[in-house]
């Protein structure tokens, strides 16, 4: 696994940046969560991290390779679990898994499998036939999650997967994303959640989209 670097980053949208020179590094093995107030750019430093924009000056690396090739290909390794969760409504909770992988490469009974232990991880076995609309927004979250799971990547983002969340379901999503780390992943984690974020080995604060502070929360072993 590798580290996830982001170098002198600022970011715009036409306007004034919504990022200024934010430099931070996701370390494997551990969580960092990304705080802030609404506006503050935490969605945006996520999707730079996941090579989703480009930024007008600085870098955002995996190990050595850049998360945007020459071809703005958003790379693999990098694994994005967005806001709004990005589940396809025509499918059910565990086709939206289910594809995602075979669209990586993996065979289908290994997709399946996969599938159903991702789900399963998260208490969602039960939902695994229903269509993303039958669902709740607790649930639809953790589907959302569970596909990020599955994939496996070197670098796992997570933008407010806990939001909609009661106190069970927050807490098995957060050892979720901790053993997610404990696996070998850079575990980055944006939320509004002082309790979740307590939970996370780091915590970079995001004000007016700059980076405030960076607190470490527990050492490294």
């Amino acid at each position: 696994m590798s580290v996830l670097s982001v170098d002198g980053v600022t970011l715009g949208y036409g306007g004034e940046p919504v990022l200024r020179d934010v430099s931070v590094r996701a370390e494997p093995g551990r969580l960092l969560a990304v705080t802030g107030p609404s506006g503050a750019g935490k969605t945006t430093l996520l999707h730079a991290m996941a090579g989703l924009l480009r930024p007008s000056a600085g870098e955002v690396r995996v190990g050595d390779e850049a998360v945007r090739d020459r071809d703005h290909a958003v790379s693999r390794r990098v694994v994005l679990v967005p806001q709004d969760n990005g589940l396809a409504s025509i499918l059910t909770a565990g086709e939206n898994v289910q594809v995602a992988l075979m669209a990586v490469g993996v065979r289908p009974a290994d997709a399946r499998a996969a599938t159903a232990a991702a789900l399963a991880s998260l208490g969602l076995a039960e939902q695994a036939g229903q269509l993303v609309e039958e669902l709740s927004g607790g649930q639809q979250q953790r589907t959302a999650l569970a596909r990020g799971l599955a994939l496996a990547g070197d670098v796992l983002l997570a933008d407010e997967v806990t939001s909609e969340l009661d106190a069970v379901n927050r807490q098995r999503v957060l050892e979720r994303l901790r053993a997610e780390a404990d696996r070998g992943a850079a575990v980055v984690f944006a939320t509004h959640d002082a309790e979740a974020a307590a939970f996370c080995d780091a915590e970079l604060h995001l004000r007016d989209g700059r980076a405030e502070s960076l607190a470490i929360v527990k050492s490294a072993p």
